[in-house]
């Protein structure tokens, strides 16, 4: 909404946009004064920048493999204190995640040139009174 109130502000003007979107016009001088002052920022979200980086450099230092848990387990020893659902939360944000093992369990191969059982009900699965269709599950 902050880009397409940036773009059509000097045809139309901020209020009369606002007045039109669901944003509060004050909200968007909030929005642009903590672009351009970054002091003006919440702690939560300075903390969240910094934190990013040390995230990133961590991620990045074991060849891109650490999970979240690993991330928060390295920041602890280096003296960060972090608590684990925040590292989880930025590396989400920021698209990082670490490296599954293992290969992907498959427990049925279906056999391709096997006959399958008739569909009977041709996937209709309702029946206007009791009794009158019975369908069973044979996996």
């Amino acid at each position: 909404m902050m880009a397409f109130i940036d773009d059509h502000k000097e045809a139309y003007g901020v209020e009369p946009i606002c007045s039109v979107l669901p944003i509060a016009p004050s909200t968007y001088y909030n929005q642009k004064t903590r672009q351009a002052d970054p002091s003006q920022l919440s702690k939560r979200s300075r903390r969240d920048a910094a934190l990013r980086i040390e995230i990133e450099r961590v991620w990045r230092e074991n060849r891109q493999v650490y999970g979240a848990r690993k991330v928060w387990r390295q920041l602890l020893r280096e003296g960060f204190v972090v608590a684990r659902c925040t590292v989880e939360r930025l590396m989400r944000q920021m698209g990082l995640q670490g490296v599954v093992r293992g290969k992907k369990v498959r427990t049925t191969i279906a056999d391709e040139i096997a006959a399958r059982p008739a569909d009977l009900v041709e996937r209709n699965f309702t029946a206007a009174h009791p009794n009158q269709l019975w369908v069973a599950d044979l996996t």
